[in-house]
């Protein structure tokens, strides 16, 4: 098959909310696809908000999660996040866990939710 849908799965990676400190995304489990992708979406900035992303490897789910290396992310997303804005990230990590990471700076809060893409999967179509 040919079709992006059949050859992808997403998970929910930040609930949408209001943020107002740094957060944790969801573990995703890279296990039966050979890439994964982040789609990250804000809204509202309250108080100049200084909220940025990034992404962190594991080789567990619950511990041992490190930042992945910049050699191993494509980013659209700027060190500081605008309002009403969409991102991607993209990594090439060996980890079979992956997450995004809001970091709060400065600021009150930001309206961001979070989705992985996976892609490229070892068994396809893709339910």
């Amino acid at each position: 098959m040919r079709d992006l849908y059949s050859n992808i799965a997403t998970r929910l990676a930040l609930a949408p909310a209001v943020q107002s400190a740094s957060v944790d995304g969801v573990a995703i489990d890279t296990a039966g696809f050979n890439s994964v992708a982040f789609t990250v979406n804000t809204g509202a900035i309250v108080s100049a908000g200084d909220f940025s992303v990034k992404l962190q490897g594991s080789d567990a789910s619950g511990s041992g999660f490190a930042d992945v290396a910049a050699g191993f992310v494509d980013s659209n997303a700027p060190t500081t996040l605008e309002a009403a804005s969409a991102y991607k990230l993209g990594c090439r990590g060996n980890k079979r866990y992956a997450r995004v990471v809001l970091t709060k700076a400065g600021g009150t809060s930001i309206a961001l939710g979070a989705s992985a893409v996976l892609g490229d999967p070892t068994q396809a179509p893709v339910a």
